[in-house]
């Protein structure tokens, strides 16, 4: 199954309900629970979204709670499960914080998803940003940086053809050791999460896509710059998916007030503005919509497919 291609602009959405921050969720999620999340990805699966995507953090310290709320769905619980209801849309971790777990582990989690959903596996992946998430499980917060960077490494092995996955690194070590069932993909796809210098030489040396954190439309053409400069530099020609996550939606015209960085208007209109993430080197978009109920945004999900989408390309 094939990545959102080069040639043209696709889209997926990062899934409400299943991570529920006060930055993004919409009153009405907190009500909402694992009906809700089919109805909303099978709307995407019809829509023509490139993805689907969950997030992951293990545990949220008491101080953190009021702003990232408590409420994260596990991603590989949630992919798997959404996996069995939908028909082609990708399966992304946005992102798995890899680092919390050895990387056998996690290649036995994404590898049995992968295998279970025809290949549909897209494995997003950061440093994370929680210091007690991590010494709540006995991993290294300081050195975070450097464990996704070999974590990385372990897990192109580990996810790769052979049984018998073979990594002799710094901090993980493994041989002789069979992992079935083995990934329906030759390879899994690898989009690297981040914007920090050193989360986008990260994408650009190590990742097969870049999913940027929030970098605001200004900011992403020297981000861009950056990931082919480092790419071209290391001799890496293989193409690389760059994302971005566009402004809050809202296809038409809301009569509710909808805050003032929600992009609205006639389909036409919404298509022209996207389409200059196209034009900067994007080559997916991850949107999000505004709603006052799972309807409205089911409703936001088909007119974009239907209205917005013949439009970006």
């Amino acid at each position: 199954m094939p990545v959102p291609s080069e040639e043209r602009l696709s889209y997926g959405i990062q899934l409400p309900v299943q991570s529920q921050s006060t930055i993004y969720a919409e009153p009405w999620e907190a009500a909402a629970g694992p009906d809700d999340l089919v109805e909303i990805a099978r709307a995407a699966d019809r829509a023509g979204f490139a993805y689907v995507a969950s997030c992951d953090h293990v545990a949220i310290p008491r101080r953190l709670a009021g702003a990232m709320s408590t409420v994260w769905y596990d991603p590989v619980a949630t992919l798997a499960f959404l996996a069995g209801v939908t028909e082609r849309v990708r399966l992304l971790s946005h992102v798995a914080i890899v680092g919390l777990r050895h990387p056998l582990v996690t290649a036995k989690q994404y590898a049995t998803l992968d295998h279970l959903s025809g290949g549909r596996l897209v494995l997003g992946v950061g440093a994370g940003h929680v210091r007690e998430e991590f010494e709540a499980v006995g991993a290294d917060f300081e050195r975070r940086g450097a464990v996704l960077d070999e974590t990385i490494d372990a897990l192109r092995a580990a996810l790769g053809s052979d049984e018998f996955p073979v990594h002799h690194g710094k901090m993980y070590d493994f041989e002789g050791l069979g992992q079935r069932p083995r990934p329906a993909q030759e390879r899994v796809p690898v989009w690297v999460g981040g914007s920090s210098p050193a989360a986008v030489r990260r994408a650009a040396l190590r990742g097969d896509g870049w999913l940027p954190q929030g970098d605001p439309r200004d900011r992403l053409p020297g981000q861009i710059a950056r990931l082919r400069e480092l790419r071209a530099g290391a001799g890496i020609e293989e193409p690389l998916t760059v994302g971005a996550i566009t402004e809050p939606l809202y296809v038409g015209e809301p009569g509710w007030e909808v805050g003032r960085r929600t992009l609205s208007g006639p389909p036409e209109a919404l298509a022209e503005s996207l389409r200059e993430y196209g034009a900067m080197g994007v080559h997916q978009i991850q949107v999000r919509f505004r709603s006052r109920s799972r309807e409205e945004l089911t409703d936001q999900i088909a007119a974009f497919g239907a209205d917005v989408a013949p439009h970006l390309n």
